[in-house]
């Protein structure tokens, strides 16, 4: 038996934090690395960087200044070409690619949906609204497009669960965690997936891979939200293996407001 591990994070900037990315190999050794706000073109990626980490295989979508996804391979990769226009935007929030694992492929998709700005009402807020869109959208592909032998990482802002957000009660008419999100994200994984990290971690269980930066001591207050998600389908439920949560990346020099997810999986 082979294991695939495959790590997942906001990076804030892949120009900026590119030498994090080691501390992140020698912590979780991943073999396929997922990144979302890289916030730079695609001919002015860091083109050395796959090579550098020993993750050759390399794809990105991403535009000047603002979001921008990546995937980072050991293992060959072959981009998914018919993906959708989210909400007709362009405005690169998500790549996919097939792995080549030596049996049966598998098909990774690499997400960052939209914050939704400050406001949680969609009249007031177009961010907002742009942002449930966004869902909507994602899961009537799905609905359309059942998975199968298919991981779905990434920043989704959303927190769904009670015990993804520091105060349940006090966050419910705040953006990441109002209903209509929350509802929307669980709408979307029922589309044939399961939440891989709550497999591991129970849903009573606090869980936060998120802390601001406004938060002084963010260890000492843990205000924190689980945005950043690792969803399998249903199909590889028997082949989750492991989990973590590199926590102490909060505190890396210059360190992401997000820190990485991780899975492995027994193929």
């Amino acid at each position: 038996m082979t294991t695939l591990t495959v790590a997942t994070w906001n990076i804030n900037s892949v120009r900026l934090r590119r030498d994090l990315l080691h501390s992140l190999m020698d912590q979780a050794a991943p073999d396929i690395v997922c990144l979302q706000e890289t916030k730079v073109p695609d001919d002015l990626f860091p083109e050395d960087l796959g090579a550098a980490l020993g993750l050759p295989h390399v794809l990105k979508r991403g535009m000047k200044g603002y979001n921008g996804v990546a995937i980072l391979s050991r293992l060959p990769l072959t981009a998914v070409e018919d993906t959708p226009d989210w909400c007709m935007k362009s405005d690169c929030r998500h790549i996919a690619a097939r792995i080549d694992t030596g049996t049966d492929p598998l098909v990774l998709h690499n997400f960052y949906v939209p914050a939704g700005g400050d406001i949680p009402d969609r009249a007031e807020n177009p961010k907002y609204g742009h942002k449930l869109d966004f869902i909507a959208e994602a899961r009537d592909h799905f609905a359309m497009n059942r998975p199968h032998r298919t991981m779905l990482v990434g920043d989704l802002n959303i927190a769904p669960l009670e015990n993804d957000v520091w105060s349940h009660k006090q966050l419910l008419n705040v953006v990441s965690h109002t209903p209509p999100e929350t509802e929307g994200l669980n709408a979307w994984r029922a589309e044939g997936f399961i939440d891989a990290i709550r497999h591991f971690v129970p849903d009573d269980q606090k869980l936060f891979t998120w802390w601001s930066y406004r938060n002084r001591d963010w260890r000492a207050s843990n205000r924190g939200r689980r945005l950043d998600h690792i969803w399998v389908s249903t199909d590889l439920t028997g082949n989750l293996a492991r989990h973590a949560i590199l926590q102490d990346a909060r505190d890396w020099e210059r360190g992401s407001d997000h820190v990485p997810v991780v899975l492995t999986l027994d193929l």
